[in-house]
């Protein structure tokens, strides 16, 4: 896949992420991945971890959200700050103020998912 390729998956899969069809995001991005180099396999893997753990806590899965948090931040750590316009900094700490909630509370006692504190994707450039 070439980079135009990846920037047009890149846009669909932010598309897809930003009106919260975190699993529709997740589909496209693990195009993505299965066609990626070393270069990005661990930046695919992260966005699909970032995903899926809204799409768990969107559905009230919080515990599917907890398990797969410090998956995303470890596979997009190593990216930091920014990777194929993404400002990964800016995105993990979105997540993080997100399921803030759930990261800190009692299971059984999560906040529910709260769309307006949702993280976007954008790609700049």
């Amino acid at each position: 896949m070439n980079d135009a390729e990846i920037a047009a998956g890149l846009r669909r899969a932010a598309e897809l992420f930003n009106a919260a069809q975190y699993h529709e995001a997740h589909e496209v991005l693990d195009e993505l991945w299965e066609s990626a180099s070393a270069r990005d396999s661990d930046f695919f893997k992260g966005l699909i971890q970032a995903a899926i753990a809204l799409h768990h806590y969107s559905l009230g899965n919080a515990d599917g959200a907890r398990k797969l948090y410090s998956g995303h931040r470890q596979y997009l750590g190593p990216y930091l700050p920014s990777h194929r316009g993404l400002d990964v900094a800016q995105f993990l700490a979105r997540m993080q103020a997100c399921l803030a909630g759930v990261l800190r509370a009692r299971p059984g006692s999560e906040p529910p998912f709260d769309p307006a504190q949702r993280p976007l994707l954008e790609f700049r450039g």
